[in-house]
């Protein structure tokens, strides 16, 4: 079994030693920095490198520079997804957002995680864990996702938390760690609406 079969069915895998991973991030670390020194302008040639970098992505889509990942292909992209600056997302696992996903800025999804024993950190072994998120899914800045955490559809996470656990449908969660604070009701809809409209 190669060290990118381990990675992908979740065991301890080499991820500082093998040739065929380093390639693969020295290719993704290229097109971000590709991605990144691109003008804000130049809209289509910045579509071109996600699309060239992401494993699927919806049909509009936008990704705010500066932004980086390990790999690249391991994420999959719905409709409408939008990530503001500083996106980091380390997809030594796959990593899949629904449709109608925002991402504030300077949030970090990581699926790559490292051994407790210290023999088997210092031998370059890691493990990664997929994350999953649902349709219309907001991200305050500077929230954390850790690996082989599913975010349910529907649902609001609080601005600088670290979601180490998994999260329903349909609630506002927040916090270190992450937990529900409440669900999101019809009142939410009449928050924001001023002047009678």
């Amino acid at each position: 079994m190669t060290e990118a079969e381990k990675m992908q069915q979740g065991l301890l895998y080499d991820a500082n030693y093998d040739e065929e991973l380093l390639a693969a991030r020295a290719r993704c670390k290229d097109l971000c920095f590709a991605f990144n020194q691109t003008k804000p302008s130049q809209v289509e040639e910045q579509e071109r490198i996600i699309r060239s970098l992401f494993g699927t992505v919806g049909e509009h889509f936008c990704v705010t520079a500066p932004f980086w990942c390990d790999y690249g292909s391991n994420i999959q992209v719905g409709d409408h997804f939008y990530t503001n600056h500083n996106c980091v997302i380390l997809d030594g696992a796959k990593v899949t957002f629904g449709d109608n996903v925002f991402i504030a800025p300077n949030c970090v999804f990581s699926t790559a995680g490292h051994p407790l024993d210290t023999e088997q950190r210092n031998r370059g072994l890691e493990y990664a864990y997929p994350i999953t998120v649902g349709d219309n899914v907001w991200f305050g800045a500077s929230v954390t996702v850790l690996p082989g955490v599913t975010i349910g559809s529907n649902t609001v996470i609080g601005a600088g938390s670290l979601v180490n656990r998994d999260i329903p449908d349909g609630v506002v969660a927040v916090g270190n760690p992450c937990r529900v604070l409440r669900k999101i009701t019809e009142e939410d809809k009449k928050k924001y609406w001023r002047n009678g409209q």
